[in-house]
């Protein structure tokens, strides 16, 4: 079987697989993705092509790219044998373009088209997906990186995007056909055997020493957490979900070697190339049987580290609730139950409660608040532009990263790599076992808007639910 954490000498078998960058495309909006069954060589090159279903017969999907202040018209067509739907997953965008089947649109039916067209107010680093038994189709592959530019982007000498993923093969490198199971639904979801970046199993990049390189590594996983350590390279992280890290007055910007990037998020890293000519800097999976290295580096003859500071990026114009704003605002509890080594005792489903074993042979294991799977009443209901303050309550033995479409939330007092940042914005947060977390946001986005586990399978075996801004 292929094996995404073989250790050491995991880097010596691939040695040769080429790898993928993604560059500025010659394709300017409107763009065009098509759905279909592909195949891709994700496995070492001693093994067949496996079986995908992949945007424009690539997975990733094509790099979509456009400036701030644009507008972004993407035309998508089903060439599947089901349903399907497209969401912009991080994007402060109009509702009827977030792409949730059943709430902001009807689903794309096989052979049919959707035609996508958004402002893009904020830059930064996205990345676009199936929202469509999503659990499945991202697993096969659709899904695909969103970069939003800056007016004036920072000075860097590369700018490369990174998207983490994995996949659970077989011993022939096809996918096993498990897509939500329950037990692993009931578990921490669906993780691969098998770990890629840009599709690749050995990502390399030659770069000069001294070399300064924007790194935007996406996780686009089911369920993977990915524990990230650095070496060979002086970094900083200078955007959280698409969303530039603002600094408290006076607070000392430092850098991180290592990194927690849950299933949906992003890290955008400036960082300066340090390791000798001939040496590699790498990005290392920290996994159960070792670190290996996800992406590699290797140096070429270039310069010394440079002298200046690593910059700073542009902040979006989003409107953060004040410490005064968010006291004021109603605290809501939204807790999360269920799961493996816990259970569920029983819970709402589409109006009938249901004791646990009623509600897993209907698929549902996970709850948030009581409610299993899609509620037909929001859980909230706010005016535009009133602060929402959230206390996430995480009750089961899992992790859950919690999505918030259509706006960012400032995480109280939450601790990230570069210490204590209350004024760092998030789409997606990640929750420990047991753990608690507050959130906070300005609702100034009007509609019907999902907040679910990114766990794929957590989400479609109940873990989701959904707000109304009017």
């Amino acid at each position: 079987m292929v094996s995404g954490c073989s250790g050491p000498n995991r880097r010596q078998v691939l040695a040769g697989l080429a790898a993928v960058s993604f560059a500025r495309p010659v394709q300017a909006s409107p763009f065009t993705l098509t759905a279909a069954p592909a195949t891709a060589q994700l496995a070492p090159p001693e093994y067949a092509p496996t079986p995908v279903w992949a945007f424009n017969d690539q997975t990733p999907g094509p790099l979509l790219r456009a400036r701030q202040g644009e507008r972004m018209q993407v035309q998508v067509t089903n060439a599947l044998d089901e349903d399907t739907a497209v969401h912009w997953h991080g994007l402060r965008l109009e509702n009827g373009m977030d792409g949730v089947p059943y709430l902001t649109q009807s689903p794309i039916p096989p052979g049919e088209s959707f035609d996508y067209d958004f402002r893009l107010p904020d830059a930064g680093t996205y990345w676009y997906h199936s929202h469509s038994r999503s659990f499945e189709q991202v697993a096969r592959g659709l899904l695909g990186p969103l970069i939003i530019d800056e007016a004036e982007p920072p000075e860097v000498d590369f700018d490369e995007v990174l998207i983490l993923d994995d996949w659970l093969f077989g011993a022939d490198a096809t996918l096993f056909e498990t897509f939500g199971d329950l037990r692993t639904s009931a578990h921490g979801g669906r993780i691969g055997n098998w770990i890629t970046v840009n599709g690749q199993g050995d990502f390399a990049k030659p770069l000069p020493r001294g070399a300064r390189v924007r790194l935007r590594l996406i996780n686009t996983a089911n369920a993977r957490v990915f524990q990230l350590r650095l070496t060979g390279m002086r970094a900083a992280v200078v955007a959280l979900d698409g969303m530039p890290v603002v600094l408290p007055q006076g607070a000392v910007f430092r850098g991180t070697d290592d990194l927690v990037i849950a299933p949906a998020q992003r890290v955008d890293l400036i960082a300066d190339i340090t390791a000798e000519e001939g040496g590699e800097a790498l990005i290392l999976s920290q996994e159960r049987d070792g670190d290996f290295a996800l992406a590699s580096f290797p140096v070429e003859t270039g310069q010394g580290p440079r002298p200046d500071p690593i910059p700073f990026l542009p902040p979006n114009a989003v409107q953060v609730p004040t410490a005064e704003q968010i006291a004021a605002a109603p605290l809501r509890e939204l807790r999360m139950d269920g799961g493996a080594m816990r259970g569920i005792a029983s819970a709402t489903f589409e109006g009938e409660e249901l004791d646990g074993r009623a509600l897993a042979e209907r698929g549902m294991v996970w709850a948030l608040n009581g409610v299993a799977g899609m509620p037909d009443e929001p859980f909230f209901e706010v005016p535009r532009g009133e602060v929402v303050r959230l206390m996430l309550v995480n009750e089961t033995r899992w992790p859950h990263g919690m999505h918030l479409h259509g706006h960012h939330f400032v995480e109280r007092g939450r601790t990230t790599p570069m210490g204590s940042l209350p004024e760092a914005l998030r789409d997606t947060t990640l929750l420990g076992p047991e753990d608690r977390r507050e959130i906070a946001f300005i609702a100034d986005n009007p509609g019907d808007w999902l907040l679910h586990c990114h766990m794929l399978e957590h989400a479609h075996s109940g873990m989701m639910t959904w707000f109304r801004v009017t």
